[in-house]
C-alpha cells in the first residue's frame, strides 16, 4: 500500500494525490494538520517537508512523476 503524507494548502501535494489518483495507484493519506503526531514520525525518518510518499520501503519526496510511476508496478 503507497502512504503519503500531505498537508492543507500544499500544491505539491496536491499534484503528487492527483498523480497517484489518475494513474490508479491506490494510497492512504496522512495528513499532518490533522493527524500532527505524524510529524514526529517524518522527523524521525529525517524529512523535513512534504509530500513524503511511501511504498514498502522506498519512500520519495515531492513531486515527482518519474518516481512515481514507479508506484504503479
Amino acid at each position: 500500500m503507497v502512504k503519503i503524507y500531505s498537508k492543507n494548502n500544499c500544491m505539491q501535494c496536491k499534484m503528487t494525490k492527483r498523480f497517484l489518483s489518475e494513474n490508479h495507484i491506490d494510497f492512504e493519506e496522512i495528513n499532518i494538520d490533522l493527524q500532527p503526531e505524524a510529524v514526529d514520525f517524518l522527523k524521525g525518518q529525517g524529512f523535513q517537508s512534504v509530500p513524503v510518499t511511501f511504498k514498502d520501503a522506498t519512500a520519495i519526496i515531492g513531486f515527482r512523476p518519474d518516481q512515481l510511476k514507479s508506484l504503479a508496478s
